[in-house]
């Protein structure tokens, strides 16, 4: 899962010592550079607030295995996190993060256990090389990385039961396997190659490098059967939302249309060109806004 570049995040935690939580987890944000918060100013003021501390989190420990280390320790950072979730859900927690979270947890009884999830993904990722043996690993780590991540989302939007957990893993799916197929040649570069060995093996596509998987001729065939999959999940998704009342989830449905309409344009360029960012203009990005009413 690349994302943009922070420096890492040492074994002892992010921030140490008495920084106010929300100082901290707003910083984290306005540094992440990322468009999609401000889909956010939608929620009410709490929930947004709940929306901030969820991505902080994420930000952090995705952070961890990224930037470059020791494998062993960034699994140390990892457990830390582990015991400072544990300290979370015991009502002590130290660190800004931890301590902003622990508000949200209480009002909208965030799971722990899809916490524990997302750490489990960047465990994955923080090995010093990935490869998903087959499908049902690849959709497993989908649900660790992703799926962990809207399950708290839908929480905090108001949406815990159905068909909120159920949206949650399909467009965490459908978001995941974009994201995968977008950052091909980035995850290469850290030895990470999520598209699964069996569809790799039915296409006679046995190289183990991804520079020479890439160039294969069975290579765009794989890459087409993962855009009919995730987009399969975006109908599934999108139903749901249809289902429940658009209006409830704008945040997920706003991101839902702008990595839709990324897989459209990756597969409109061919997968004989995996390199070269993907990127919606901000007037793209604000037009499908108006479409959702954000402004």
């Amino acid at each position: 899962m690349t994302t943009a570049r922070r420096p890492a995040i040492g074994r002892d935690g992010p921030a140490q010592g008495r920084v106010d939580p929300w100082t901290h987890v707003n910083r984290v944000v306005a540094r992440s550079g990322t468009s999609f918060l401000w889909g956010m100013r939608v929620l009410p003021a709490e929930r947004r607030r709940a929306m901030h501390a969820i991505y902080a989190f994420c930000r952090e420990v995705d952070d961890i295995v990224d930037e470059p280390g020791e494998v062993a320790d960034k699994k140390r950072a990892l457990a830390a996190w582990r015991e400072e979730i544990d300290r979370l859900y015991a009502g002590r927690p130290e660190w800004p993060t931890t301590r902003a979270l622990l508000g949200p947890v209480r009002r909208f009884d965030l799971p722990r256990e899809e916490f524990l999830a997302l750490i489990d993904g960047m465990e994955i990722d923080a090995a010093p090389s990935v490869r998903m043996r087959d499908l049902d690993e690849l959709l497993g780590y989908c649900r660790k990385v992703a799926g962990s991540v809207g399950v708290l989302s839908v929480h905090a939007f108001g949406v815990p039961r159905h068909p909120g957990p159920r949206i949650a893993e399909a467009l965490g799916n459908a978001l995941q396997l974009t994201n995968i197929l977008r950052d091909l040649e980035e995850d290469a570069a850290m030895q990470r190659l999520y598209v699964p060995r069996d569809m790799l093996d039915r296409h006679g596509v046995s190289a183990a490098s991804p520079t020479v998987v890439f160039v294969h001729p069975g290579f765009a065939r794989v890459c087409e059967e993962l855009v009919t999959l995730a987009r399969g999940y975006y109908t599934e998704a999108s139903r749901l939302l249809t289902e429940l009342g658009w209006r409830k989830m704008r945040p997920a449905v706003l991101m839902m249309a702008v990595y839709r309409e990324t897989l459209d344009r990756l597969e409109e360029r061919g997968w004989q060109r995996i390199g070269g960012p993907i990127r919606l203009t901000r007037a793209r990005r604000m037009w499908l806004g108006l479409q959702y009413g954000f402004f």
